[in-house]
């Protein structure tokens, strides 16, 4: 699956090229399969890190911002902003999906529901043709629950405490 999804963007950015008369620069085909072989969401500075590392390929931030625009631009790559934070992620073979946001830590995590992508898929939207979604669901994941738990009863007994000294 993974080889076939490669094969397919990859014939999207050519077609693009040379269409449009640009260049195919190994730069431009290096990022691609770096991209498409993150499994999840990346920073700039992490893809940047991955090509340096894994590829012996390094290339500049501004190749780096101007490939994922272009990229963007063909439906390869989304962006988001997470809590202050610019995140990329492939998205050929997964427009639609939901994200749950931690808003204590920032953690992301990717949530699978059918019931919401049938609902959304029998909306029927006037002179609009809807071609995916992503939907953003904060609130606070289960380790900052526990912490904000604990750090409420600390508080709890140190105050117990400080009563039962002044008494």
């Amino acid at each position: 699956m993974k080889d076939s999804v490669n094969a397919a963007v990859e014939r999207i950015l050519d077609s693009y090229l040379e269409m449009n008369n640009h260049r195919k620069t190994p730069e431009r085909y290096a990022i691609l399969r770096a991209v498409y072989n993150i499994d999840g969401h990346f920073t700039l500075d992490e893809l940047g890190e991955k090509l340096a590392q894994e590829y012996k390929f390094p290339v500049s931030r501004a190749t780096l911002y101007n490939t994922l625009n272009l990229f963007m631009e063909l439906r390869l790559v989304i962006r988001h902003r997470f809590q202050g934070t610019t995140k990329y992620e492939a998205c050929y073979d997964n427009n639609s999906h939901c994200h749950q946001m931690c808003t204590v830590c920032g953690k992301v995590t990717e949530v699978t529901s059918p019931e919401i992508t049938q609902a959304i898929d029998e909306l029927h939207l006037k002179r609009f043709r809807k071609d995916g979604f992503t939907l953003y669901i904060y609130g606070i994941c289960s380790t900052c629950q526990g912490k904000l738990t604990r750090q409420k009863n600390t508080k709890k007994t140190l105050k117990t405490d400080n009563d039962n000294e002044s008494r």
